[in-house]
């Protein structure tokens, strides 16, 4: 495999695990709140349940989209900061929408990113990722995880997770691939989009897509 696919998977294994955010149930004082658990042991434990998630159900489902979409599902949606990442995604866009038109661009955006990295995490392996301590400020709202992905010939490709800090605990809403952002490329993307056929045509075609992959 050349370095460039080894790339393309690195990036989608973190992708997906950017969505699969499988938080464990954290620690919370009931006044104020407290979050125990620091950011790289969020990071460290959702790449453990993943794979356990996964594990010798490979096979399985690259046959059945419909189980991997339930099973991506199930564990994403208590766990990822969709709002916050979607309100990112459209900048001052987000300012300008309605409130169903917000609603509707979260649902859009984070099925279409389910679909589109779905079969990403049949490639996940944990043997090949390596998270790194935290060493910032666990007290800021936004902090930075720092982990490697290594490909096949041992080169070590950078990544890291954004996280923002909630009442309980760290969820992530980010995800730098040698310092190109999740974030800051589909904010790119769709901005230029919804210049052109408005944040409407932009949730349609979103809609669009999600239904012809459901349909598959």
């Amino acid at each position: 495999m050349s370095r460039e696919n080894q790339l393309v998977t690195a990036v989608n294994c973190a992708s997906l695990l950017l969505i699969c955010s499988l938080f464990s149930p954290l620690a919370i004082a009931e006044s104020p709140p407290t979050i125990v658990a620091s950011p790289d042991a969020v990071v460290e434990e959702t790449a453990r349940l993943l794979d356990q998630a996964i594990e010798g159900r490979q096979d399985e489902l690259k046959q059945d989209k419909a189980a991997l979409y339930t099973l991506i599902d199930e564990i994403l949606l208590p766990r990822f900061d969709r709002r916050y990442a979607a309100q990112l995604v459209l900048a001052r866009h987000w300012r300008t929408a309605s409130e169903e038109q917000r609603d509707q661009f979260i649902d859009a955006f984070y099925n279409n990113m389910m679909r589109l990295y779905a079969e990403a995490i049949l490639e996940f392996n944990i043997g090949r990722m390596e998270v790194f301590p935290f060493r910032g400020d666990a007290t800021k709202k936004r902090v930075k995880v720092k982990t490697t992905m290594r490909l096949d010939n041992g080169t070590k490709v950078p990544v890291n997770y954004g996280l923002v800090r909630r009442d309980t605990g760290w969820k992530m809403f980010d995800v730098e691939i040698e310092n190109i952002s999740y974030v800051r490329n589909f904010k790119a993307e769709l901005n230029t989009e919804i210049q052109v056929e408005g944040l409407d045509g932009v949730i349609a075609r979103l809609e669009a897509k999600n239904s012809g992959s459901a349909a598959q």
